[in-house]
């Protein structure tokens, strides 16, 4: 394993650094690191805590540090190593899925556990410990990392894995790249013989014919399904159910080619509005000419439709979007998933990203980590004045009394109390944090500040 090499990053520079949600917007010191080696020798002398940034996919304020300084890690893209018998890739933390598939998929392997958006860093999948399609069959990220390295703002480096540190390996999953610096880790992949996948798409109206659908393809090992929360009457909780696998039929194994189509602009705000986001919702709930298709999809297509247009976040205009997402446990989640459905619908605030889908029993590695066997619902809203708000408060109070919890990586407006609901553990897992490495989302619902 590479251990040294001189460093050729650039210059730190202050800048604002912008999450995926373009809320909310905080000024930082950008330290760029190229090599394994530059931390922590660059942060002696600075003060206000330091936090992990990557390709800014988070939502929230969960990779923003106001006035502290952000460790730009995708100058550490490097390969280090293959294995083509085991499918063990050890990779430094600032490469990209995009970048790992571009290597992987030719060679015949997948990410085992891969979200809506392949631009985010192997560092940032750890830390936030992402959730994907297969959560039934696969559990989360995490579960398929073997080992990485951890290294703290002290200097000293920790191989973490279950048995070697283990509470710092259970601490970093998920732990919102508090705990210290990921320099490299290794992930287990997984292989395929085509870059297709058997796909079905099947309507599906209201909460109990989602249900019905999710026990009837629970061998599938990938099930999503895109859910219209605007419509109501008859038509309340209509959606789409998504579940395909990798096709066993071998095929060509290309790269895939680079997005070409981006939203080169702030759209403005008032072109999200109920009628139009209703408009949507009509034609992506009829874009199939059946109720029920049967085909063979590109990968691409079918786990990151939006990548395809590169900042589509500016659709949602200048001020920015919130993401609402939460996994409500079985006890109470057709309960919970219809009561916020209706709250939502009666809001008038529209949304036309939203996905329903269920997270399985495989217990995630890490103690501060999302998923929960249930229901999980993830939408996202535009940002409109004395409206947006009030509604996710109302939402975040309505989760916690159905006994679920929202996402970190997708936050920006948890409240401390409804924090110290959804994951009773913090305690514990703050025994970890480095006493370097903060971020406005870990200030914002603990109080805590760093010591740097």
């Amino acid at each position: 394993m590479p251990t040294s090499r001189s460093s050729d990053a650039p210059a730190e520079a202050s800048a604002t650094f912008e999450s995926w949600g373009r809320y909310p917007k905080y000024s930082a010191r950008i330290i760029p690191l190229a090599w394994q080696n530059d931390f922590p020798n660059n942060i002696r002398g600075l003060h206000n805590g330091v936090i992990p940034a990557g390709m800014g996919r988070s939502y929230g304020d969960v990779g923003l540090l106001k006035d502290g300084n952000l460790l730009l890690t995708t100058g550490m893209d490097r390969l280090l190593a293959f294995d083509p018998e085991t499918g063990i890739l050890t990779a430094e933390s600032g490469i990209t899925l995009a970048q790992i598939l571009d290597f992987a998929v030719p060679r015949g392997f997948f990410l085992p556990v891969t979200p809506g958006t392949k631009y985010v860093t192997l560092g940032g999948a750890i830390a936030n410990d992402i959730h994907g399609k297969n959560h039934e069959l696969a559990g989360s990220f995490g579960n398929h990392v073997p080992c990485f390295e951890l290294v703290r703002s002290d200097g000293s480096r920790r191989l973490c894995s279950a048995t070697e540190n283990p509470d710092f390996y259970a601490a970093t999953i998920g732990g919102m790249g508090l705990t210290g610096l990921i320099t490299w880790a290794q992930l287990r992949m997984k292989p395929i013989v085509s870059r297709l996948i058997d796909y079905e798409g099947i309507q599906y109206h209201g909460i109990d014919e989602f249900l019905a659908l999710k026990e009837k393809y629970k061998h599938v090992e990938y099930t999503v399904s895109w859910v219209d929360c605007v419509s109501t009457g008859k038509n309340f909780a209509r959606g789409v159910m998504m579940v395909g696998d990798h096709t066993k039929e071998p095929g060509p194994l290309p790269q895939t080619p680079e997005p070409k189509l981006a939203v080169p602009f702030d759209l403005p705000g008032f072109l999200l509005n109920k009628t139009t986001v209703s408009m949507f919702n009509t034609a992506f709930f009829h874009k199939q000419i059946k109720s029920h298709v049967v085909t063979k999809q590109d990968y691409e297509p079918f786990f990151y439709p939006l990548d395809k247009v590169l900042h589509w976040n500016r659709g949602y205009g200048k001020n920015g979007l919130l993401q609402f997402q939460y996994a409500i446990p079985w006890e109470g989640a057709v309960e919970g998933t219809v009561a916020i459905l209706k709250e939502i619908a009666k809001s008038g605030l529209a949304s036309f990203l939203a996905v329903l889908k269920a997270f399985g029993d495989i217990p995630s590695l890490g103690m501060m980590s999302f998923p929960t066997p249930g229901i999980m619902f993830a939408l996202d809203f535009p940002i409109k004045d004395n409206i947006s708000f009030p509604l996710m408060q109302r939402l975040g109070d309505m989760t916690r009394d159905y006994g679920g919890r929202l996402y970190s990586a997708k936050d920006a407006c948890m409240t401390p109390e409804q924090f110290r609901a959804f994951y009773p553990n913090w305690q514990n897992f703050a025994r970890y944090r480095d006493p370097a490495f903060t971020s406005s989302y870990w200030e914002r619902v603990t109080g805590e500040t760093p010591t740097l």
